[in-house]
């Protein structure tokens, strides 16, 4: 069903106060360099078994383990009397209803350092992080509902993150680098692509956008953290696939972060965050071959791997020759706007015409899938989904002038006149944020890449600026589903159907975002717009919870069921299964359902975690009430000779009185040799 499956910033008057409660002499210091600058990161890894997954739309997608921990990962920037919150969260989509959950969390802890106006938030559109952490019905369709488990820690790791980064401002520096990428993506609706004007396709002439940039962050001349914006979507991991994932985007912040600058996620404060961003890439697939699951390998793993490490070589490359220093002023503009009822103004149309955007609509072939990515599967046949009926079931009539106003698109289904709520957002945050001389534009929203070319181009003209210093930053503050060009628009490829306003979106965006520039060229405030919908309470959840846990027949809860052998050697796969609880009693954010450890002047220390690449953790069901943890370590090529074992925490839940008791389990000792 609906999502996408192609598939933070400040209060200027606050901030001086906010500088001035770091002591005279970190100011005086701030203002010497420039910038006060902090990193942080935080997990956001929800249920590890029986939550859908966000992305694919598939029922039958559901959670059963973790290969990957998802984080957010926060950059804090300040220059004396504005400050700037930037987080990137390894989630399917930033949900309006998680920005505006942030936000209150945010003010309460800091009054009104950080606003809607300093904060930006946003996704790097992996499709294998839990979903239903939308209070729009469109995006909870295939995971039974709202989920107040994913929803809360999603919100309490991102305010994590920013409360770490903020706590770690230092007097430091940002340099801007660039390199181009071209093996990391392939353009998945080629035939939309080439309906533009030959001076959009000019600009992209592999029909993909190859811009790797990279803002790196230093304190005192030592590294502390880079910002990496590239177009490709976080579909290397298919739709078969049900173990949490951060994708191709999370394996090169995992690369960067553990095997290149030592980060150990369990041990604190990181001393480097490397931040993964996602910029227009609505048509951009990292399925080479353009079939799921294929190119450069026909191995989603390796494909997520591969595809992850040319994402962090890039980087690396434009991070290391980052010679252009930022400078200058700190600055943001935000509004919100009700996209189904802009007016565009003639300027901005292919046809010289005024035209209006129209209320949300998703056409026939968005319910088809993306065929390169992994089309959503319906239920099947005979299964009901109770979170559908309880909305009043999915066909709705589709009012003439709607029909028109979408046009040529054939309409499945109005989001915008579902009852009670719309399904889908339309007041929606706009925001231009300035670093220096570099800005980005934060759309709620997959923007292609000529649609995003077009935005950039627009707020470049505004500004005065060249157009490679301002970034189009989708997934942002909320999600809207898609943006092409209106050329695209016709051809009603996926993309083309997902864009929920109608052919003339993206020129309303154009126009909304020239004004936002405009005010910030000239230093006008702007107005704040409508108040979205505030819809806590209003979704319900048909995802069965965890009644009680047992143990198996003889057995109990950390008990072993299949031992390790006596010996492995390098490269080899640890197997251990053991007698477990339900991992809903307990996500373990910020922790870890296995370790493995390290036998070493006679301790058993931590060596690894459910957070490394190298180990994995599935969980099983095994009868009504017994579960089965299967935890395993692919032995890496530079591990230490020495002993070792696998320990396994977990949670279960009493029949009796509902008590959780954490338990754990370990291995027999085996040596890597």
């Amino acid at each position: 069903m609906p999502v996408s499956r192609r598939n933070v910033l400040a209060g200027a008057a606050a901030a001086p106060l906010a500088l001035s409660a770091l002591g005279a002499g970190t100011a005086n210091a701030a203002a010497e360099s420039g910038y006060l600058v902090g990193c942080g990161i935080a997990d956001v890894t929800g249920p590890a078994a029986e939550n859908g997954m966000m992305g694919y739309s598939m029922p039958q997608q559901q959670t059963a383990g973790i290969h990957l921990r998802t984080r957010a990962r926060a950059f804090v920037i300040a220059d004396g009397s504005t400050r700037i919150a930037f987080v990137t969260a390894e989630l399917g989509a930033l949900f309006q209803s998680v920005h505006q959950g942030v936000l209150r969390a945010l003010a309460a802890k800091y009054g009104d350092l950080y606003t809607e106006r300093n904060v930006l938030l946003n996704a790097t559109h992996t499709h294998s992080a839990c979903g239903g952490d939308s209070h729009y019905a469109a995006y909870d369709l295939s995971i039974l509902g709202f989920q107040e488990q994913v929803y809360d820690g999603v919100v309490d790791g991102i305010v994590a993150a920013i409360s770490q980064a903020h706590e770690r401002l230092a007097p430091g520096t940002i340099h801007i680098g660039r390199a181009e990428l071209t093996d990391a993506s392939v353009n998945r609706s080629r035939t939309a692509f080439e309906l533009n004007p030959q001076a959009d396709k000019d600009h992209f002439p592999l029909s993909i956008d190859p811009a790797v940039t990279v803002l790196r962050f230093s304190h005192a001349g030592a590294d502390v953290g880079a910002i990496t914006w590239f177009a490709t979507h976080g579909t290397s991991m298919t739709n078969g696939n049900k173990l949490i994932s951060s994708d191709n985007k999370g394996y090169a912040a995992y690369t960067w972060e553990h095997d290149h600058a030592g980060v150990r996620y369990l041990d604190g404060p990181p001393g480097f965050v490397a931040c993964f961003a996602q910029t227009n890439s609505g048509d951009m697939s990292p399925n080479l071959d353009l079939k799921p699951g294929t190119g450069p390998t026909t191995d989603e793993v390796e494909n997520t791997r591969i595809i992850g490490e040319r994402q962090f070589r890039a980087a690396k490359t434009a991070f290391d020759g980052a010679a252009e220093t930022v400078r200058g002023p700190l600055d943001h503009r935000m509004c919100y706007v009700d996209m189904s009822t802009v007016d565009v103004e003639a300027k901005y149309t292919p046809d010289g015409e005024p035209h209006r955007t129209a209320t949300a609509a998703i056409g026939v072939s968005m319910l088809a899938g993306s065929t390169e990515d992994g089309p959503g599967l319906p239920l099947p046949e005979g299964v009901k989904n109770p979170f559908i009926d309880w909305l009043g079931g999915i066909d709705a009539p589709i009012p003439a002038a709607l029909a028109g106003a979408q046009a040529p698109k054939p309409i499945a289904v109005p989001f915008g006149a579902m009852k009670p709520y719309p399904w889908a957002p339309e007041v929606l945050p706009l925001q231009i944020v300035r670093i220096g001389q570099f800005h980005l534009v934060a759309g709620p929203a997959e923007f292609t890449i000529v649609a995003g070319l077009r935005i950039r181009r627009t707020v470049a003209a505004e500004l005065g600026v060249p157009v490679e210093n301002v970034l189009m930053q989708g997934y942002s503050n909320a999600y809207s589903q898609y943006v092409t060009t209106p050329e695209e628009y016709d051809s009603q490829q996926y993309e083309g159907a997902s864009t929920l306003f109608g052919r003339y979106t993206l020129p309303a965006y154009q126009q909304e975002f020239a004004k936002l520039a405009a005010a910030m060229r000239t230093g006008a405030a702007v107005p704040h717009g409508p108040v979205p919908r505030d819809l806590r309470g209003k979704l319900v959840n048909f995802q069965p919870g965890v009644v009680f846990d047992s143990p198996q027949l003889f057995k109990s809860f950390g008990d072993v069921l299949t031992d390790a052998k006596s010996t492995y050697r390098r490269g080899e796969r640890v197997t251990v299964a053991f007698s477990t609880g339900h991992p809903k009693n307990n996500p373990r954010r910020g922790g870890t359902f296995l370790e493995v450890q390290r036998l070493l002047d006679g301790k058993w220390s931590r060596y690894a975690d459910d957070g490394d690449w190298a180990t994995r953790y599935q969980w099983a069901r095994d009868g009504v009430s017994a579960s089965i943890a299967t935890l395993s370590w692919q032995v890496p090529p530079d591990t230490p000779i020495g002993k070792y074992r696998i320990v396994h925490f977990g949670d279960w839940k009493s029949g009796w009185n509902g008590r959780i008791t954490a338990f754990s389990g370990t291995s027999r000792a085996f040596v890597v040799s």
